[in-house]
Formats: C-alpha cells, structure tokens, sequence
C-alpha cells in the first residue's frame, strides 16, 4: 500500500491515565507512517451506547480508512474482538454493538472477522487491555497494509455481529415520545427525534412546543439558531447532524428540562 490508512480513534480511556497514549505507542511501533485521529475519549466509562452513537454521528466526517472503537466493559470474556470491512473502511473493536451504527451508517459490514491470529498479538499476562493488545495492532497492520483482513483471524458472517439497538420515536396524533440520546458539554440534549417526526404534529420552525419530562412541563420555541432567542431562553433546534435538541441559550437544557441522556421526553403541539 503506497499510501497508509488514517485510523480513527475513540475509547472510553480518558486522558488521566496512559491508556491512549499506549495505544498510540503501539501503533506508531508498528506502523510509523499511520496518522490517527482522536475523535474522543471522553466517552462515559463502559457506556457502550454512548460510544456507538458518538461513533455514528462522526463517521461521515471522518477520512476512510479505519475506526478503532474500544468501550469495552466485557473485556476479558468470550465477547468477541473483531474487525470488519465496510466500503468506508475497516472497523475494529469489541462485538459489543458499539460498531454497529456507524458501520450500518456507511453501508454495512461485508465481511468480519475475529481477532485470533497470535503474531498480531501482544503477549500479555493480563487480559484486561485488549485496546492495547488485540485492537491497536489489528488497526496498524489494516491501516499500513502489513496484513490482510483474512490474516487477522477466523472470517465470520458479518450478519452474525452484535446489532446495537437503538429506541425510534413514537409519532402519535398530538404529540411525539422520544429519549435523549446525548448531552453535549455545552448541555444540549439531543433527541431521537427529527424535524419531520414534529412536522408531522403540524409543527414547524418559528413556533412553540411543549417539552414534557415526567411531572414537568415546559415550553420552547422551534429556532434555526441559539442567536434566534434572546440569553436564557429555552429553545429547540436542528443540531449538526440532523436531529432535534433542546437547549438555552447560554445555559444547559439539560439543567433547564431536567433531562439526561436515556431520559424519556414528549413533544406536544400547544
């Protein structure tokens, strides 16, 4: 391969300790020409839902190439390390459903196969950092062409792969029930909610919804733009990848609708 693939690379590692610096370590040993891109690890420790949707809404922002994901609370069990080949790119990390919607995003996984080949192994005498010992030099050898997906291990049906099941939204008559999927730093919350799910309520932009979370009722209007609303005030929007959010401007929605992320919430037209 004259060119080596980029590897993206997102964890729940943090940054206090030295895991993503090792990993970095050990792709750069391996694969000095291979860059990597940090798309975040800050992901909440073990949160695998967090990290699959964090996964699929950078993905298409992301350079082909390979995307190495490890949130991985089953390490050290008989949950499976694997990559797969998608026409993005190649994805490697635990088969805990943390791939799943991103690779579904770019067209989905044509061929998987398990992390079993012991010379792209690091020996070890923990089995507690498969990011380390199994993930990273499965990413560097895919990135820099040292080997072959075949070559990783023992090919398994792509549709065999843990699916990550995602809440879709229910869209009655006056009002939509949704979860919020994420809080950002800045407390916005996004929803599994589209535009066209509250459109369907006979809603559109410029005018005000009700936001209901349990006992509590709120009210927000429908905005391009946090510059739409005047400081402190509570307002819904299209986020950047397409989904609605709630959010105050230049406060947390998140602390404005009592509302964290797995939280239920209903939509109603006023």
């Amino acid at each position: 391969m004259s060119d080596p693939l980029p590897i993206s690379f997102l964890s729940d590692f943090g940054l206090d300790d030295e895991f993503v610096g090792v990993v970095h370590g050990v792709i750069a040993r391996i694969a000095p020409d291979v860059r990597v891109i940090d798309v975040t690890h800050g992901i909440a420790r073990g949160d695998v839902r967090a990290g699959s949707l964090a996964l699929m809404r950078a993905i298409q922002y992301l350079p082909e190439g390979v995307a190495l994901a490890v949130v991985d609370p089953g390490v050290g069990t008989d949950r499976r390390a694997i990559a797969a080949e998608t026409p993005w790119g190649y994805f490697v990390g635990p088969d805990n459903g943390l791939l799943s919607p991103a690779a579904a995003i770019v067209g989905g996984s044509v061929r998987a196969v398990t992390l079993e080949n012991p010379e792209l192994i690091l020996p070890s005498s923990g089995a507690t950092f498969d990011g380390r010992d199994r993930f990273a030099p499965a990413a560097a050898v895919l990135a820099s062409g040292q080997a072959s997906l075949d070559e990783l291990g023992s090919v398994i049906p792509p549709d065999d792969l843990t699916p990550m099941v995602l809440p879709l939204p229910a869209v009655g008559e006056s009002s939509v029930e949704g979860e919020a999927w994420w809080v950002d730093t800045f407390g916005n919350v996004q929803l599994n909610v589209g535009p066209d799910d509250l459109r369907e309520l006979g809603v559109s932009e410029g005018q005000n919804v009700d936001v209901i979370v349990g006992p509590l009722k709120r009210r927000a209007t429908w905005v391009r733009s946090y510059g739409d609303v005047e400081p402190g005030t509570p307002l819904l929007h299209v986020d950047s990848t397409g989904m609605l959010a709630l959010a105050v401007r230049g406060g947390s929605g998140a602390d404005f609708f009592v509302l964290r992320a797995g939280g239920q919430v209903v939509l109603r037209k006023p």
